[in-house]
């Protein structure tokens, strides 16, 4: 077997349909714009579909595949809303996540049922409905976007990383359940990602971020949403049909 027919064989995303929740910019557009380019019809999904529309634009210039869905994942019943509308997918990536910063004390039951809302109880409404589909059909990826603060928490996201940890053990959870259907559950755990979500921090005290960096992991940097793309076409892929219930930790080094 050559090169070109092996690579195609363990990553080609050819005929899969993929669901990417809070796609509209940051690590959720990246991983949709490369599963696009590997072949998948690619459903973009973020809290409003105008957000969509940047990322769908890029997937079409590219020519790939997609659609879009807005839907806020904090109502009660979003997760299974969002998986009916979508149809049958093969590949789910939860990307899209609450996180309010925030030491425990100033946590007020506003913040803490957001991110259980959308943290836990829309992922557990989308694996519901979701996972039978899949088994049925014997085939199916589920990549939940961790965090290396589910393992490795700090005081200012003592909500979010407890969220994040409980995320995953249901991942573990449903892995070993659908296992011997063809259906495999993975987290991907990235560290520090430089995207609009913490723009407003590094903006603000160039300097201090930049110290911040330089002394976080190994490397001494932020990592860029394109630098997940690859262990997400992996898990979305034919590459890791031994993997399930596991956790890729994208961290630069710790």
């Amino acid at each position: 077997m050559n090169t070109s027919s092996l690579a195609t064989q363990l990553f080609s995303l050819q005929g899969r349909r993929a669901l990417v929740t809070g796609a509209g910019r940051g690590i959720g557009s990246a991983i949709a714009s490369g599963l696009a380019s590997f072949g998948a019809d690619v459903i973009i999904h973020d809290l409003t579909a105008e957000r969509c529309v940047s990322t769908c634009h890029a997937i079409q210039a590219d020519g790939g595949t997609c659609s879009t869905i807005g839907l806020d994942l904090g109502e009660p019943d979003a997760g299974q809303k969002l998986i009916e509308t979508a149809g049958p997918i093969d590949i789910l990536i939860i990307n899209a996540s609450a996180q309010i910063n925030g030491e425990i004390q100033t946590i007020d039951d506003e913040d803490f049922s957001t991110q259980v809302a959308v943290n836990l109880r829309s992922t557990v409404k989308m694996l519901q409905a979701c996972l039978p589909q899949m088994a049925a059909k014997g085939w199916g990826r589920v990549v939940s976007i961790g965090s290396i603060n589910q393992s490795r928490p700090k005081p200012i996201v003592t909500m979010y990383a407890a969220t994040k940890a409980a995320q995953h053990n249901i991942i573990q959870s449903l892995a070993r359940q659908y296992a011997r259907q063809g259906v495999l559950l993975n987290t991907l755990a990235p560290g520090l990602i430089d995207t609009d979500r913490n723009a407003e921090r590094r903006d603000a005290d160039p300097d201090g971020w930049s110290n911040y960096v330089e002394n976080l992991n190994f490397m001494g940097r932020a990592g860029a949403a394109q630098e997940l793309v690859g262990a997400a076409v992996f898990l979305s892929s034919e590459a890791c049909s031994f993997m399930t219930g596991e956790t890729i930790y994208m961290t630069g080094g710790f």
